[in-house]
């Protein structure tokens, strides 16, 4: 193999020293040719020790790919037993392959998510003495104090001891939820680019070693429980139709490509404030069984409420919306709160059921914002409101108090078939534009006073209850 390379560098060698230092005698040319020939032996002995360095290297990364090989298929086996210790050293494993070998991290956080996702039924919770007096201190449980409650000083029945063991099916869920809650806990710790504390003081910036960069999950259908991502960072991540036990955090957690949450099931509080949505976010038919908390998310793609449910409260204050966001067909049972949200892109709320109070104050419409056939059962608040295109609120009902004071309409502005049983009030509300009213029913007292409208106004078949507001009596037929 070196044999070709070493003839011709030797020749090339000897003829170049015979063309340059042109020897007159003989003894001269044969030592040119001797010269020749070591330049040509040390080329050889070069390109020989070359190959053999390729060839251990070559040995060691076999070796090495092998070991790690032999690893990975002896956790993936212990990960099948039947012994909850033989699972949790099979995950540890795994994390060491992956801390020691970042080019294999993807696949193991794979195997990890494989996992998760394999089917599980959550045991019963057990009942604990104190637990009804027990609080949420850091992820864990802080019992309560002893005694009866409002009678300080007075120690309850002694709990008596459950004499009898839990079933074997319920023992085996029980380890099998400590399994799990290791496979999170190892996901949680190496997709968090800082720790807790450098969390807080950002200007400490600097990845920990421990950092699994760019990685991908796919929790599709996952059992998750009390799930804690919070300040992680990842790529790509699909939780669609997963099941999220428990509360789950999502606090400060970066998405830097899409993001799915579709069907997913929250059974309890769903934390995502200060989240952040390089691209699309998908929540359409996401159930919560909790408060939603999205404060101060950012959206910097298109956003998916579609048909999504809250059960209890939904926080989206500061939120910001850089593209569309499709809340269409969703249901809010508790408040929705959209204090100073910003939707650049437009926002569609159309068929929308809101159960408890909506409060939109100070929220900004860059695009256009449809309302169509909204119900809002209790109050409704859009005070100091900002529409920059088109606002279209016809065919909604209002069953509660309604203010859009100080709102700014710079578009056109629909309110055509709107029903008001509560009190309305536009007061100092601007219209930019055309100002749709047609056939609206004020059942309460409506109040338009210092309202502005600078385009054409159209009350045509509208009804008032009450007294009618001077400030629109001149466009009524």
């Amino acid at each position: 193999m070196i044999v070709v390379p070493v003839l011709v560098s030797t020749a090339a060698a000897v003829t170049v020293l015979l063309l340059v230092l042109k020897p007159g005698s003989a003894q001269d040319r044969l030592d040119a040719v001797r010269t020749g020939l070591a330049v040509g032996a040390g080329i050889g002995a070069l390109i020989t020790l070359a190959l053999a360095l390729r060839r251990q290297q070559a040995t060691e990364h076999d070796a090495t790919e092998r070991r790690l090989t032999e690893l990975y298929v002896k956790a993936v086996d212990q990960l099948g037993s039947d012994k909850p210790a033989v699972r949790h050293g099979g995950l540890y494993a795994l994390e060491r392959v992956a801390q020691d070998n970042p080019g294999h991290r993807q696949t193991i956080v794979d195997v990890i998510c494989a996992y998760l996702r394999g089917p599980f039924t959550p045991p019963p919770t057990p009942a604990t003495p104190g637990a009804a007096g027990a609080r949420r201190l850091g992820g864990l449980r802080a019992p309560g104090r002893p005694g009866r409650p409002g009678r300080p000083g007075r120690a309850g029945p002694a709990a008596r001891p459950n004499a009898t063991p839990p079933p074997a099916k319920d023992e085996d869920a029980l380890q099998e939820r400590e399994v799990r809650l290791t496979a999170q806990r190892i996901l949680r710790d190496h997709l968090q680019p800082r720790t807790r504390a450098r969390t807080w003081y950002r200007r400490f910036p600097r990845p920990r070693h421990t950092f699994w960069a760019d990685i991908d999950l796919d929790l599709t259908g996952a059992t998750l429980i009390d799930l804690d991502l919070s300040h992680t960072t990842t790529r790509h991540t699909q939780f669609s139709g997963a099941r999220f036990e428990g509360n789950t955090e999502f606090g400060g957690a970066q998405f830097s490509g899409d993001a799915r949450f579709s069907k997913a099931q929250f059974s309890g509080d769903a934390w995502f404030n200060e989240a952040q949505f390089s691209k699309s976010a998908w929540f359409d038919e996401a159930r919560f069984g909790g408060d939603a908390r999205l404060s101060r998310a950012r959206f910097s793609g298109s956003a998916w409420f579609i048909e999504a449910r809250f059960s209890g409260g939904a926080w989206f204050n500061e939120a910001q919306f850089s593209g569309g966001a499709w809340f269409d067909e969703a249901r809010f049972g508790g408040g929705a709160w959209f204090i100073e949200a910003r939707f650049s892109g437009g926002a569609w709320f159309n068929e929308v059921r809101f159960s408890g109070d909506a409060r939109f104050e100070e929220a900004r419409f860059s695009g256009g914002a449809w309302f169509e056939e909204a119900r809002f059962s209790e109050n409704a608040t859009f005070s100091k409101a900002q529409f920059s295109d088109t606002a279209w609120f016809s065919w909604t009902r209002f069953s509660g108090n309604v203010g859009f004071s100080e709102a700014r309409f710079s578009g056109n502005a629909g309110f055509i078939e709107v029903r008001f049983s509560g009190n309305v009030g536009f007061e100092r509300a601007r219209f930019s534009g055309n100002a749709g009213f047609i056939e609206a029913q004020f059942s309460g007292n409506a109040r338009f006073s210092e309202a502005q409208f600078g385009g054409k106004a159209v009350f045509a078949k509208a009804r008032f209850n009450g007294d009618v507001p001077e400030t629109i009596k001149p466009y009524l037929d």
